[in-house]
């Protein structure tokens, strides 16, 4: 069983500079990098419309998502308090964010 593991996360590793597919805001969804962590998973980040949010990672995502100070995350802003809370869904790779620069979906100002 050990072996197995160990070798899921070598494949992990490897692929880990691969971009097949890079997701991109939907709607109701934008561009934003994390300013600071507030702790239980809440964070400022700084949107795409220059407006700095609270955001949190939602319970389902919580183990899935590790994030750091600087990351690019698309967050989804709430229904009620649009300008200052939201849900942060997906956080991109060093790889992913590299693509997206070379598309030029990314704003001058995320880069």
């Amino acid at each position: 069983m050990a072996r197995v593991k160990k070798n899921n996360k070598k494949r992990a590793k490897q692929n880990q500079g691969v971009v097949q597919r890079v997701r991109t805001p939907r709607e109701n969804e934008m561009y934003a990098i994390i300013e600071q962590r507030l702790g239980y998973n809440k964070m400022y980040v700084r949107c795409q419309d220059h407006k700095v949010r609270i955001g949190r990672v939602p319970g389902k995502y919580s183990r899935r998502l590790w994030i750091r100070e600087g990351d690019l995350v698309i967050i989804s802003m709430w229904e009620i308090e649009r300008d200052k809370k939201c849900d942060i869904v997906y956080r991109y790779t060093a790889a992913q964010k590299e693509v997206l620069i070379a598309k030029t979906d990314l704003p001058e100002d995320m880069r």
